[in-house]
């Protein structure tokens, strides 16, 4: 699976999308089919679309701006742009491997530095990843050993996905805190290091906070904001409930998406257990 690489200079922007309930699924659609939005889900309410866009440097994007709010099926746009990273999905960690285990799944580290052959090889196996060298070849306009030399050289970027279901966590929601500029640090970094959270962000917006949580049940949910975040000083939570995974980068739309984190938090919510 290739995933797509930000300019380090590129705005994300976290997109709330509340839509007329029998529009969700054109609207959906036409947000998949964009290059600059990687990742989209559903609330478990059925009636908000979560993404994660790559809006470039222009802080005037023309999606935001102009198309969605021209969209009937459209009731309201959020866009929140993130603006320092504590902590992400690749970054959680249950504690459960040992030391040895980690070593076996840790890809070596190669020192080959991608040019803009590379580039293109890559941006042509987005779409599908599985694709033949002479496949890619023929699209590129380039010798087949060229385009086999290249792929072996390309260092490997491995990912090994967890479906938190199995380990017992049932809701996926995410947090969207206010807190006064004094207090953002401490609790983002100290939410950071929770291991119920797989994602916490600095943004724009009302919510200047936004945490991504897995938890076994809505119980555990409910002891994390009165307990965790109410130890920490927090006084202002918003908690949406996440239902299903649209996209993902290098995941074909329509496929089974595993479910795994994002900025935008991922996965299916389940109903209530316990």
């Amino acid at each position: 699976v290739i995933a797509p690489q930000l300019d380090p200079y590129e705005a994300v922007m976290l997109l709330r999308i509340r839509v007329l309930r029998g529009s969700l699924d054109a609207v959906t659609k036409a947000l998949a089919e964009r290059d600059d939005i990687p990742f989209i889900d559903l609330t478990a309410g059925g009636d908000e679309i979560l993404a994660v866009l790559a809006s470039g440097r222009d802080p005037r994007n023309r999606l935001i701006f102009r198309q969605l709010p021209a969209t009937r099926a459209v009731t309201s746009v959020e866009a929140q742009t993130a603006m320092h990273v504590y902590a992400d999905a690749s970054a959680w960690r249950l504690d459960a491997l040992s030391a040895a285990e980690r070593r076996e799944l840790t890809a070596p580290v190669r020192s080959h530095a991608p040019d803009g052959l590379d580039r293109e090889i890559l941006a042509t196996l987005a779409p599908d990843a599985r694709q033949s060298a002479a496949a890619l070849a023929a699209k590129l306009g380039r010798p087949e050993s060229t385009v086999r030399r290249r792929l072996t050289a390309l260092p490997p970027v491995t990912q090994t996905y967890v479906d938190p279901h199995r380990l017992g966590l049932l809701v996926d929601a995410n947090l969207y805190l206010r807190l006064p500029p004094a207090e953002l640090h401490r609790v983002g970094a100290a939410l950071a290091a929770h291991p119920a959270v797989h994602g916490v962000l600095s943004t724009t917006g009302r919510a200047n906070l936004h945490v991504a949580v897995w938890l076994p049940n809505l119980e555990g949910l409910h002891r994390f904001i009165t307990g965790e975040l109410a130890a920490l000083g927090v006084t202002d939570v918003e908690t949406v409930l996440v239902g299903r995974a649209i996209k993902r980068p290098g995941q074909p739309i329509g496929s089974v998406i595993p479910r795994s984190g994002s900025l935008a938090a991922t996965v299916r919510t389940p109903a209530r257990t316990g």
